[in-house]
């Protein structure tokens, strides 16, 4: 398998500084300074981009746990929340919520539950964050 890639440079200091981030498919580059990261300015950030990560590799994870138990599901959509947090040591990812619902034929609710759990576990980025508390919210649509 091909290692991925991303690119980022940091100019100036911590407050007054910009950063740019791209990935190596060229499939997105921003912005990201002090205000994107610690305050509500447009830009991204780097939990933003763990939680993008997270959602889509979990939302896989799931499509494939339930299509090999025989329930293709028609969608899968999770939101990632990436928590940052100041302790006494500076800042540090407190925990990850991973909310996510399903429309998938067939299955009940206790089934999907469990492929969740199974997805959660399994997942490469849930395995690579396993420092982290991770939560999960997973919802059968009807």
């Amino acid at each position: 398998m091909p290692a991925r890639q991303a690119d980022a440079v940091w100019e100036r200091g911590l407050k007054d500084g910009q950063g740019h981030v791209k990935l190596g498919s060229g499939a997105f580059e921003g912005s990201y300074s002090f205000q994107t990261r610690f305050e509500s300015s447009p830009g991204t950030n780097p939990e933003e981009l763990i939680a993008a990560a997270h959602a889509g590799c979990f939302s896989m994870a799931l499509s494939a746990g339930l299509e090999k138990a025989g329930h293709k599901p028609e969608r899968i959509a999770t939101t990632a929340s990436v928590h940052l947090e100041r302790d006494a040591e500076g800042f540090k990812i407190s925990r990850i919520q991973l909310r996510t619902q399903g429309m998938v034929p067939g299955i009940d609710a206790r089934a999907f539950q469990e492929a969740a759990a199974k997805a959660k576990a399994g997942c490469p980025v849930s395995k690579a964050l396993a420092a982290v508390p991770i939560e999960l919210e997973a919802t059968l649509a009807t």
